[in-house]
């Protein structure tokens, strides 16, 4: 289960976390163009950091991409939000 802080984290995070997983699978993306856009200073909205925790998007030398963990986990939130 997961705690209350952790949850709220998950709960706000969520979004963010699907537009940058929809922005990456629009097309290529370098590794330099995904931090400049998605890094943040702010510690309660780590996008990019938690995006990557959970496997939904890897390095491929110079590019990012979405994984298929991370596509499944777009295909489920559609499902859920359609």
């Amino acid at each position: 289960m997961l705690s209350f802080r952790r949850r709220e984290m998950t709960d706000t995070l969520t979004p963010l976390i699907c537009d940058l997983l929809e922005w990456i699978a629009k097309e290529p993306r370098t590794h330099a163009e995904v931090i400049d856009g998605w890094r943040t200073s702010c510690p309660r909205l780590p996008v990019w950091e938690e995006a990557t925790d959970l496997g939904y998007v890897a390095c491929k030398g110079r590019m990012v991409e979405v994984t298929p963990r991370g596509r499944a986990f777009l295909e489920h939130r559609g499902e859920n939000h359609a």
